[in-house]
């Protein structure tokens, strides 16, 4: 082997190294490390992707990494701009205008006021700014809910306003928005409904029905109103979330009911898993006929063109203890291998479905973290349905006993399927800060990272690049093309 294919298939580990992290890791604690390992470990891949391999640090924009590290790649890629050619930052602008419109605009302003405070603030960083906040479809409902990123943006970036207007002029018309951000107060009244219902919440109750939810909650707070009756005022105006996080509160609904006025079917399927979970035995089980079919749903849904494609399939999901997760990332594993269990169903031919849990469950619905991992056990039940794919949701800390499953894997691939008959892939949904990746069951089986199940089928196309028996270059095609589709996606305005 020479020198240039070995260090190519260095690059391309280190590639997939990122790229697993950059859609696990989001530097909060996890059931085997603390939050600070996990920011240090992340900390040190970002610096190492960006400055080794920046086309391919970029390129991750447009795969399915979590919101967290997007925000910090396109911080990276803005603050250390002078690295970069001509070319690389025109296809970097590309990506980065389709990543921000994606994100939550709370994150994006979170990350222009980190541009401000590092002191980012060229041509090309004031261009990304002002684009975005063109695109925003209701100016007054950014002043009215995220008045201080919307004020930071302007500021840092110099833009102007409505009609013409800057933060610093003040003449009419259209100085309503610069003055509601930068002078509030000055105007007796303001032209548009939210920014003034903004004004007159100060005084008037009426007026809090009026603003956004998590606005509205100062306010209410203010004028002393009760939350009972607070929060059923303002059901018409929550998002489908809202109207999840205060179901508990508004105390509208016993403990046995399900909340009223949200269609369960067009959650997200992750989403809605993770709301399955925060829920007690007893409502399971009382609507578990609504529940599964809005799960089977966002299955179908989540599938899209490869429902019913991957023939028989085999799956070991680990609900053991350490799926519960941390404080900061509650139950998400767990919910993670919720969902992946319905999008399989999807995935495989009709019939042609083996779940295997952890701990031997036969009831997805009821499922809840406990016991140990007796990985390798599970495996050896679903590798005897001689499945055409075998799917492993774990954590990877196999402990019942210790190494069990790698062992498993491991003779199963050289002694027993050297052939491949049986395609098997491992997905993490635990980010391991110590070994700077996810935790792998076998050498021999491929890993990826994964945050929502949704991503499944890409993951799993990307997996197989970990495997050794594709080259660099074919890793590295992928990613063009990723990146192709994704900027394309969001030019047509599609879904991306």
């Amino acid at each position: 082997m020479t020198t240039d294919t070995h260090a190519d298939l260095v690059a391309a580990e280190d590639v997939l190294l990122f790229v697993n992290a950059a859609v696990t890791a989001t530097g909060q604690r996890e059931f085997h490390s603390g939050a600070y390992r996990q920011q240090l470990s992340l900390d040190f891949l970002h610096e190492y992707v960006r400055v080794n391999y920046r086309r391919v640090y970029a390129a991750s924009l447009a795969l399915g990494i979590n919101d967290h590290n997007a925000v910090r790649i396109v911080q990276g890629l803005l603050e250390h701009a002078a690295e970069a050619t001509d070319e690389e930052k025109r296809t970097e602008g590309r990506l980065i205008a389709a990543r921000l419109a994606k994100l939550p605009p709370q994150r994006v302003y979170r990350l222009f006021r980190g541009l401000r405070a590092a002191r980012v603030n060229n041509r090309r960083t004031r261009a990304i700014m002002r684009d975005w906040l063109a695109a925003r479809p209701d100016p007054a409902h950014d002043a009215v809910k995220y008045r201080p990123g919307l004020k930071n943006a302007v500021r840092h970036a110099h833009l102007r306003l409505a009609d013409g207007e800057g933060p610093g002029s003040g003449t009419e018309p259209g100085s309503e928005l610069g003055a509601f951000l930068f002078r509030p107060g000055k105007l007796p009244r303001y032209r548009h409904r939210l920014l003034d219902a903004w004004r007159r919440a100060h005084y008037e109750q009426r007026a809090v029905d009026e603003l956004p939810f998590t606005v509205a909650e100062g306010f209410a707070a203010r004028h002393g109103m009760k939350r009972e009756a607070f929060l059923e005022r303002m059901v018409p105006r929550m998002t489908r979330l809202e109207r999840l996080r205060t179901q508990e509160q508004r105390g509208a609904a016993s403990p046995s009911e399900l909340p009223a006025g949200v269609d369960l079917t067009v959650m997200p399927l992750t989403r809605l898993a993770l709301y399955v979970l925060s829920l007690r035995a007893q409502p399971r089980r009382l609507h578990r006929e609504e529940l599964t079919r809005a799960l089977r749903t966002a299955a179908r849904r989540a599938a899209g063109p490869h429902a019913g494609s991957w023939g028989r399939v085999a799956a070991v999901l680990d609900d053991s203890y350490s799926s519960s997760g941390s404080g900061e990332k509650r139950r998400r594993p767990l919910a993670v291998a919720l969902a992946c269990h319905f999008l399989l169903e999807a995935l495989a031919a009709p019939g042609a479905y083996t779940p295997l849990w952890t701990t031997g469950t036969g009831d997805p619905l009821l499922v809840r973290p406990w016991g140990p991992t007796p990985l390798g056990t599970r495996v050896l039940d679903a590798l005897e349905h001689g499945p055409d794919r075998l799917v492993i949701v774990s954590d990877g800390w196999d402990n019942a006993p210790c190494g069990l499953a790698g062992e498993v894997l491991r003779v199963w691939r050289t002694r027993l399927d050297p052939g491949r008959r049986t395609a098997v892939v491992h997905v993490n949904p635990v980010y391991d800060a110590d070994g700077f990746d996810v935790r792998r069951l076998s050498p021999s089986v491929p890993t990826a990272g994964i945050r929502d199940a949704e991503d499944l089928p890409a993951l799993v196309e990307i997996a197989q690049f970990s495997e050794g028996r594709t080259g660099p270059a074919a890793l590295h095609a992928y990613l063009d093309r990723q990146v192709a589709r994704f900027v394309t996606a969001d030019r047509a305005g599609g879904p991306l």
